[in-house]
């Protein structure tokens, strides 16, 4: 784990010294716990690796939701029938299916003995536990009611992935639909017209347009075909890696929101997971300031991420929350209205809570009725084509036909 040297101030006195911690944010936190204001954290030493695993460490998969899930709800179960942390995590090492989580179990096994406490021990793996899970957690070290903690992580995580599940949704069902119009129109093009383009060459008159935009096209895609398609994949994959980049994920990320009839529910679900994220965060305990920092990372957005923590500059220049909530221009005025009125009562995780989940109900409704909306555009484009097919195709065979009955 890296070692950071602080220098900081307790009771108008200037201390310094040196802290185990896995990130800047996780020493900020420790230190303000002990009543030390930082004033300067400076890494002296970096972490000597970790994660096991040696060289193919990188194939070892990293613990899914589900994983998390399930950890958190055992974990609440053994803690409410009293079984003590260590014993807890010695059974669960050995049904744990992740092994990146198993060896994650067993050193904090190793540091519970030597003395830590769970947050500390949970801390020395920031990739499996981030600083929301180690917030709550210490909240249940600080109360005693550990078992709490636990049950409200695991709900907390269970809506948040459905909630992920919603927005995926959302964006697969117009995917699809592209992409079974453009297979349907390339089958075409390389096998239905072709069939058709040798009884036209008999005609002696000229063809209709429509026609002739139908043999031009299918005689493009047969030549062309093969380029087309690696191009497509070419454009497929390039677009995975320039969203895979910081740049251009915030780039489509800001993109997503504004998409059309898809836009709307993925603004509506980002803003539910910002809204139980700052409700658990403000209910455990957490200073303002370091809520947003974990809202940030739990929001699963990168172009609301780079708001969020604007925000939080806003407030350390003296801002409210519902003012620099504003300023961001992110929120609905339903949420700016419920943060003012969680500000003025001192309630604010509960008015988060109550925008959770009134969002998590409206993205749930537009998710089911999304077909509905789109079934219209998807019977448009169909029928568009069935359109352009009938005339390219049948208009010669009409002309033909009229052309035989009048010289009969």
């Amino acid at each position: 784990m890296p070692v950071y040297a602080y220098t900081g101030l307790s009771e108008g006195r200037a201390v310094k010294g040196n802290i185990n911690a896995p990130t800047t944010d996780a020493v900020v936190e420790q230190l303000l716990n002990r009543r030390i204001e930082p004033l300067k954290i400076q890494e002296i030493r970096a972490s000597a690796g970790g994660g096991g695993g040696g060289g193919l460490a990188f194939l070892v998969p990293w613990p899914t939701d589900d994983d998390l899930i399930l950890f958190s709800r055992q974990m609440y179960t053994l803690s409410k029938s009293g079984v003590p942390l260590v014993r807890s995590f010695r059974g669960l090492t050995e049904s744990t299916h992740n092994r990146r989580l198993g060896d994650a179990m067993r050193q904090m096994i190793e540091d519970l003995e030597s003395g830590q406490d769970l947050s500390a021990a949970m801390g020395r793996h920031p990739k499996i536990f981030n600083q929301l899970y180690l917030r709550v957690i210490r909240m249940g070290e600080e109360t005693g009611r550990m078992e709490e903690s636990f049950k409200q992580l695991y709900e907390y995580m269970e809506v948040d992935k459905e909630t992920r599940k919603q927005i995926k949704s959302a964006l697969r069902y117009p995917t699809f639909v592209i992409i079974a119009i453009v297979i349907a129109l390339f089958i075409v093009n390389y096998k239905v017209i072709p069939a058709f383009s040798a009884m036209f060459s008999q005609f002696k008159t000229e063809l209709p347009l429509m026609t002739r935009i139908l043999l031009k096209s299918s005689s493009f895609t047969q030549q062309y075909g093969l380029f087309v398609a690696l191009g497509l994949i070419s454009v497929v994959v390039g677009f995975k890696r320039f969203t895979s980049a910081p740049m251009g994920r915030l780039w489509w990320d800001r993109v997503k929101l504004k998409l059309p009839l898809v836009g709307t529910i993925i603004n509506r679900a980002t803003l539910a997971r910002y809204s139980r994220s700052f409700a658990m965060g403000s209910r455990s305990g957490l200073p303002v300031i370091q809520t947003l920092t974990a809202v940030s990372e739990a929001v699963d957005n990168a172009f609301v991420e780079q708001q969020v923590k604007e925000m939080r500059m806003g407030i350390e220049r003296g801002e409210s929350l519902t003012q620099a909530a504003y300023g961001s221009a992110l929120f609905t005025p339903l949420v700016l209205q419920m943060m003012a009125v969680g500000e003025e009562t001192g309630n604010m995780d509960q008015m988060m809570q109550d925008v959770a989940e009134f969002y998590e109900r409206e993205v749930e409704y537009d998710v089911k009725n999304l077909s509905s909306a789109i079934e219209p555009i998807l019977l448009f484009f169909i029928g568009c084509i069935v359109l352009v097919l009938a005339l390219g195709i049948f208009m010669p065979m009409w002309d033909l036909g009229s052309a035989a009955m009048g010289k009969k």
